[in-house]
């Protein structure tokens, strides 16, 4: 199993919008692809409140290759985005790492 942890640093003001945007959309297309999610966070205490940190689930690279395209090709995703973007850009950068668990790791 491989995690993926991605932390969006939103545009300042703009978190709110991107919560908006997963909550009432995002998470449906994700559905439609198969991407499992596995926990959704924002800081409290960091570098920036203005940043959401979540980790997607992935049984192998090959997985995460084939339904991460697809979900970012998809019409419903593009149309989803441009609409939430039409007051200006949310994300100022996204990070993301592929985490393998260690042996003594409750998640495997």
């Amino acid at each position: 199993m491989i995690q993926e942890m991605r932390v969006y640093r939103c545009v300042p003001g703009r978190l709110p919008n991107l919560l908006k945007r997963f909550e009432n959309h995002t998470l449906k297309i994700w559905e439609k692809h198969g991407i499992r999610q596995a926990g959704f966070f924002t800081t409290v205490i960091g570098q920036s409140n203005q940043e959401l940190t979540y980790f997607l689930a992935w049984e192998s690279l090959a997985e995460r290759e084939q339904k991460w395209t697809a979900f970012m090709n998809d019409p419903a995703w593009l149309s989803v985005r441009e609409e939430s973007e039409k007051d200006g850009q949310i994300v100022e950068n996204i990070v993301s790492q592929l985490l393998t668990p260690t042996a003594f790791s409750l998640v495997k």
